[in-house]
């Protein structure tokens, strides 16, 4: 089993930069394919990025393409989502997801484990 926590939100203006956490506690991230999601007030929950547990291949929603990186450190077993040049229509509650020898897929009940999320606002 493996416990995350995200951390890094806050509020920002439009085409800032922010770099989000997610950090894992109990056992490796090597095995586990890792996600963000994003769910906006009154929207459902939405994949924004993916990344295979073998750290080779990711996968963007369009939305967010060009402008946001995922990544991992195995060792300091934390996710990172890197957004730049963000926009108000970013604004949600980014959570990370994790899938033990999974696919990336969008679609949210595929991932087994989830963090708490965090709040990021941007203004214009």
């Amino acid at each position: 089993q493996v416990q995350l926590v995200e951390s890094g939100g806050g509020e920002v203006q439009a085409g800032d930069s922010l770099r989000l956490s997610c950090a894992a506690s109990g056992r490796a991230l090597s095995p586990y394919t890792m996600a963000w999601f994003r769910q906006a007030p009154g929207k459902e929950r939405e994949f924004a990025a993916g990344l295979h547990w073998n750290g080779e291949r990711r996968y963007y929603a369009e939305s967010v393409k060009g402008r946001f990186t995922i990544s991992k450190d195995n060792a300091k077993k934390t996710v990172y989502l890197q957004m730049s040049s963000l926009r108000p229509e970013d604004t949600a509650v980014y959570y990370c997801a994790a899938d033990q020898w999974g696919s990336i897929t969008e679609v949210a009940t595929s991932y087994e484990y989830w963090g708490q999320g965090t709040q990021v606002t941007v203004s214009s």
